[in-house]
């Protein structure tokens, strides 16, 4: 069991939740006597270039980082969810349908697709929650149809049909338990993927706009100066590398974990 992927990602969400009620710096306030001053008792983590605390907008960028993460990752892996399980269950025409929109959204390769979208739009946090959900639901459904359809197969299930047993009924009490699993792996590696999505975009200037801040726009602001200012870019680096590989991490776990109790039924 990941253990210290575990302590590592519950460490970073108390850093990112909790840190604001210990560390009281403003990540706003302008310190025109400590531009890019390095790592020190004053500063723990170093300023940037307009002399802000690089802790403190840590603390603060790591909460739109986390909600871009969770809220995507969640809202892909629902869609995901209920179209599988939904052409799973019904096949035929249905299924048909799915597939053609399915290869549809993978004719164009999700990070191109999220550039194209958001060129359009002004980004916002609900804005990029939605963004990279509607171009991360595709894996998690193709996985849910295939499970769905080893489901449909089983007797149980032809005998609540039979029974003329509801089909929305047939879908929330027996379908849902058995496809949690696949949900909450998928899930697990969606925010890792979305986190990275997100910072991908800001880093290109396409993300979050100031005075907002995320992990990604904290980095892509260092890259003008990391020659003489690693910090600034080194922090917000590690922070996204912490959290999304302790997440592909568990995810890997969990899927271990179900894989291994498909092989002893």
């Amino acid at each position: 069991m990941p253990y210290l992927s575990f302590i590592a990602l519950i460490s970073v969400f108390i850093f990112v939740f909790v840190g604001e009620f210990v560390y009281l710096q403003s990540p706003y306030e302008l310190h025109k006597e400590a531009i890019l001053v390095a790592p020190s008792s004053l500063f723990p983590l170093g300023t940037d270039r307009l002399g802000r605390d690089l802790l403190a907008r840590l603390i603060e960028g790591g909460k739109v980082s986390l909600l871009i993460g969770i809220g995507s990752a969640f809202i892909a892996s629902f869609v995901g969810l209920m179209l599988g399980a939904t052409a799973g269950y019904f096949r035929g025409k249905v299924d048909k349908a799915f597939v053609v929109t399915v290869d549809l959204f993978l004719t164009f390769p999700t990070f191109f697709l999220l550039l194209a979208l958001v060129s359009y739009i002004n980004a916002s946090v609900w804005v990029l929650i939605l963004i990279i959900s509607v171009t991360g639901w595709m894996t998690t459904a193709r996985l849910i149809r295939s499970e769905s359809f080893a489901i449909t197969s089983q007797p149980f299930i032809k005998i609540l049909n039979i029974a003329k047993v509801s089909r929305a009924k047939i879908l929330l009490k027996y379908y849902a338990p058995l496809l949690t699993p696949i949900f909450f792996v998928s899930f697990t590696f969606g925010v890792g993927g979305a986190i990275l999505s997100e910072s991908g975009l800001s880093y290109l200037g396409l993300g979050i706009v100031a005075p907002q801040m995320s992990w990604g726009t904290i980095l892509s602001n260092g890259k003008e100066v990391l020659d003489i200012a690693w910090w600034v870019s080194f922090f917000p680096g590690l922070m996204i590398f912490l959290v999304t590989f302790s997440l592909m991490n568990i995810a890997n776990y969990l899927q271990n974990l179900n894989s291994s109790k498909d092989i002893q039924k």
